[in-house]
């Protein structure tokens, strides 16, 4: 399989489950394919595989300096499993947004824009939940425990 394919399929494959998070945050089947973690996780053996199976890069790639991450992303391999990675981590905080306001009684509605943000710019739709968070009363902290 061509690595524009698998890009393909992993890039389609995850706008189900951010329209199910958007649309029906509270369906059984919501419940069953976006917060059981098999997304995330068969987006994790995409990536492990991509890793695998990477060519050789370029002399000079690394994850320790901007130079060496920006040659590892040059290489196809780099690029998909770099993209296959903020798909993955994405998806799982959109999925943790949505339950934790449900846990804590924020409104669908307001959690939306801060999906979108965090399918589009992770780390911002992320920071916008925590100022809703904020806004609502429902505190900052990002734990997974439900409020007292």
């Amino acid at each position: 399989m061509s690595l524009d394919t698998v890009f393909l399929i992993c890039n389609n494959g995850v706008l189900p489950a951010w329209l199910l998070l958007v649309l029906a945050p509270r369906w059984v089947w919501t419940q069953r394919i976006v917060h059981a973690l098999w997304i995330p996780l068969l987006l994790g053996v995409v990536y492990a595989t991509g890793f695998v199976t990477a060519p050789p890069g370029p002399e000079g790639a690394s994850f320790f300096s901007l130079e060496g991450v920006m040659l590892f992303m040059s290489q196809p391999h780099g690029a998909l499993v770099g993209w296959v990675h903020y798909l993955a981590f994405d998806l799982f905080v959109g999925a943790w947004e949505v339950r934790d306001a449900q846990r804590r009684d924020i409104h669908h509605g307001l959690v939306i824009p801060c999906l979108l943000l965090t399918l589009m710019t992770g780390p911002v739709g992320l920071g916008l939940y925590a100022i809703l968070r904020l806004a609502t009363g429902n505190g900052a902290a990002l734990s997974l425990a439900s409020r007292d």
